[in-house]
């Protein structure tokens, strides 16, 4: 046993338990909201969603497995799955042959505007319906600190 170890003490564990069970608990009950109300899975929606938020709707494959935190195999699984449904179409990048375009439809879209609603009310409902304001924020920047521990270069 290695005694430069930082153990955790009581109160550093109890909050390592807590977060780890929200993290497990969490992403399953918005996958659960998603699928019941608008048959997508939280991956499918987050990637139609960092499309949405573009104003041509368009990004690169690679910048969005970035924005979905996914690999660009599991992307492109998505992708292809998101393509059959007629939400997003993929083609070359002018500027770049070697990169592909994935660009949010006019469909897909509509399923965005379609679902936004009972998602944000279910985040409401599950993460910031309980806090307070000033939890929101403390919350807010608690992820940030976490974030920036995690990938300095992302933040």
């Amino acid at each position: 046993m290695d005694d430069t170890t930082r153990w955790l003490d009581a109160d550093e564990q109890e909050s390592w338990i807590q977060l780890a069970r929200l993290l497990v608990r969490l992403p399953a009950a918005l996958d659960s909201q998603l699928r019941r109300d608008a048959g997508l899975t939280h991956f499918e929606y987050g990637v139609l969603a960092a499309l949405s938020e573009q104003d041509d709707r368009r990004l690169r494959m690679g910048t969005l497995a970035s924005f979905a935190d996914g690999s660009l195999s599991r992307l492109s699984q998505v992708v292809g799955r998101l393509e059959a449904r007629g939400w997003v179409e993929r083609c070359p990048d002018p500027a770049d042959g070697r990169s592909t375009i994935a660009h949010l439809t006019d469909a897909g879209w509509e399923k965005v505007v379609a679902t936004a609603p009972s998602h944000v009310e279910e985040v409401r409902r599950l993460v910031l319906d309980p806090l307070t304001a000033a939890q929101v924020a403390q919350l807010n920047r608690i992820c940030d600190r976490i974030n920036r521990a995690i990938d300095p270069d992302s933040c």
